[in-house]
């Protein structure tokens, strides 16, 4: 069975994380994703650990596509992928503005190929403005969308980051489904359009609706740190650390009851939802000096015989052993003839009827240089000239004694 994307083409140039991501998540559902890279590959190549040439990082951001490493700069390698666009649905691009009109490869210039293609710009803070032509990291978005100030100790109010890249693993998965919206919208229209998306205007909408929802009504703004739901409840046990939450009234009881302090239920400070959520310090302070008292494991029983949601808090590897990660079957082993077995979450949304499938690990670079101009009519002699005058580029694998 083919996934739900079977017989989209998408060419994805772009590189790091939330392109990639957004790409890898379409070929998972079927698409046919190019990836098309510079000579010397993208920075990615060369981010994690090392087996046989191919990167932990890479590999993990490009599953499921096809490598095309070739030289834009050249007219040769321009036209190669000037041919390429008249066969494409989709184009995704995260240059920084005005980067990929210098390069030909424009939505007026793609356009004027494929009239039909939809067209998919994404950047860090948008196309204008005083940020537009600054260089950007997932951190800078961090700081800029306010969630390093929501992540703020409690105790010192000092800013932290979240150690993993939230705004461009967000904008990713928003970008997916933009262009399938776009997809649909094309289909349904006959239309097809520009679709701009910038991890900055990812991120305000993400936060929006539980971090910053105290500045909705105009004129009437609260603080927005006393909207927040206080879930950062992580609580030290004997032997471990958990977390626990209760909102509602039995949630609150159940609670209560796990932990041997009936007592708190009728206590003024936290007879309902409204009286918790202001006497969050309060309850947060006795909650932990409670739960200290317990091992996790009979903690974690005692709460779910209650009712009351929790889990350990687990190591990375942890998860790897956890009863419901294998229940769910998320993770999979893939057997790959040069990587050997590798190791990968499979896509999320299960399909029942057209199943998204991880069709093969990461590809080397340049690996499918041959077969995608093959299909555009090139000869064999037009694509060894093109090798030969360093436009298209491969990097086979590294011997096995060489992997790191």
């Amino acid at each position: 069975m083919t996934g739900p994307l079977d017989g989209i083409r998408v060419l994805d140039l772009t590189a790091m994380v939330s392109g990639p991501v957004a790409t890898m998540m379409l070929a998972d559902q079927g698409a046919d994703v190019i990836k098309i890279e510079p000579p010397g590959g993208e920075l990615m190549r060369n981010v994690g650990i090392n087996n046989r040439g191919m990167t932990s990082s890479f590999l993990s951001c490009n599953r499921s596509k096809r490598s095309l490493a070739i030289d834009l700069k050249a007219p040769a390698g321009l036209a190669v992928v000037r041919k390429l666009v008249g066969t494409a649905d989709v184009l995704v691009q995260n240059f920084r503005p005005g980067a990929i009109e210098r390069m030909g490869l424009g939505e007026e210039a793609v356009r004027a190929i494929q009239p039909g293609i939809v067209y998919v710009s994404i950047s860090g803070f948008g196309e204008s403005g005083p940020y537009a032509g600054q260089r950007v990291y997932d951190p800078v978005i961090q700081a800029l969308c306010g969630l390093a100030e929501i992540q703020s100790d409690r105790k010192t109010g000092t800013p932290r980051m979240v150690r993993t890249i939230v705004p461009d693993k967000t904008t990713a998965v928003t970008a997916a489904q933009a262009i399938t919206a776009a997809l649909l919208s094309r289909e349904r229209t006959g239309r097809a359009q520009h679709v701009r998306l910038s991890m900055l205007d990812t991120m305000v909408a993400y936060l929006w609706p539980e971090s910053m929802s105290a500045l909705n009504f105009v004129g009437r703004e609260g603080d927005p740190a006393r909207g927040q739901m206080g879930l950062d409840l992580i609580y030290r046990t004997q032997d471990g650390y958990i977390t626990a939450g209760a909102v509602t009234d039995a949630e609150w009881a159940g609670m209560c009851d796990a932990l041997d302090r009936p007592d708190l239920v009728e206590d003024a400070r936290f007879r309902t939802p409204g009286d918790r959520f202001r006497n969050s310090a309060e309850r947060r302070e006795i909650t932990a000096e409670e739960i200290a008292k317990h091992a996790s494991a009979d903690l974690i029983a005692r709460l779910r015989a209650h009712q009351v949601p929790c889990a350990p808090i687990l190591s990375r590897m942890d998860v790897l052993e956890n009863d419901q990660v294998a229940e769910n079957r998320i993770i999979e082993v893939h057997q790959d003839p040069i990587l050997g077995p590798v190791r990968q979450p499979r896509p999320a949304a299960r399909f029942a009827e057209t199943p998204a499938r991880i069709r093969r690990m990461a590809p080397f670079l340049g690996a499918d240089n041959g077969d995608i101009l093959g299909e555009l009519g090139y000869g064999e002699e037009e694509i060894r000239k093109l090798a030969d005058d360093g436009v298209l580029v491969a990097s086979p694998p590294e011997p096995e004694a060489a992997a790191s």
